[in-house]
């Protein structure tokens, strides 16, 4: 649901805002950032890809307590393979919605072991794969590619929508706005810190209820926060 005190109409926010938010985000990264295992340099990329799929629609805590002793026992697409969807759907039930992610991860793993944990290097045939859909493949690009791309999910969503401006469309993988903006952002040299800063914000300050502004670094650019100062001022 949209922030009721966002305006109704806006612009594409300018090149020299774009670049600013990116600029506080880095920075407040560097001493604010979550530490997770899948942000260690040293993961693989197959680990990189798993724990994208097990953050969907799940707490970062939760799967940080789950993902070092799965990925231990199941170090590769090939090992994951082995295991049938029963014993798979088992294993992943600590951290719910595990019947359904345990088809994407099961039929992903079949398809990954055919070709030696080596994924497409186009938009076109990573989609073509098994349980990808947009944001796994921003994924694949951005982890296995190093090619800058949105982690866009809702959360991501609501920081870009607070500081830009709000989308138009329900769903967030089709409004034009939203994708140029997430894609706009992560547009440097440190992507992965990019994306991981404004999932940060999300998780940590600019909460869905009762964001905490006044700690936030993007609050004196931020659209929201302007609107909310008027507000209390009665204008």
């Amino acid at each position: 649901m949209k922030d009721k005190t966002l305006p109704n109409s806006h612009g594409y926010p300018p090149p020299w805002k774009i670049k600013k938010c990116r600029s506080y985000l880095l920075k407040w990264f560097k001493t604010n950032g979550r530490k997770f295992p899948w942000r260690n340099p040293s993961v693989s990329r197959y680990q990189c890809i798993i724990a994208e799929i097990l953050l969907q629609r799940t707490k970062a805590e939760t799967v940080a307590k789950f993902f070092p002793r799965f990925t231990r026992e199941f170090p590769s697409w090939k090992k994951l393979d082995r295991l049938n969807l029963g014993e798979l759907e088992d294993l992943l039930q600590p951290i719910g919605l595990w019947r359904r992610r345990a088809l994407s991860i099961k039929s992903l793993a079949t398809e990954m072991a055919k070709r030696n944990g080596r994924f497409p290097r186009n938009r076109p045939d990573i989609e073509s794969l098994p349980g990808v859909g947009q944001y796994i493949a921003n994924a694949i690009l951005l982890f296995c590619h190093g090619e800058p791309q949105p982690l866009l999910d809702g959360n991501m969503a609501r920081v870009l929508e607070r500081v830009f401006g709000p989308r138009k469309m329900a769903d967030i993988r089709h409004d034009p706005y939203l994708q140029k903006l997430a894609f706009d952002i992560v547009q440097c040299d440190a992507p992965r810190d990019v994306n991981w800063a404004i999932l940060d914000l999300a998780a940590t300050i600019c909460l869905r209820q009762e964001p905490a502004c006044e700690r936030c670094p993007l609050s004196t650019i931020c659209d929201y926060q302007s609107m909310k100062k008027k507000n209390n001022a009665g204008f």
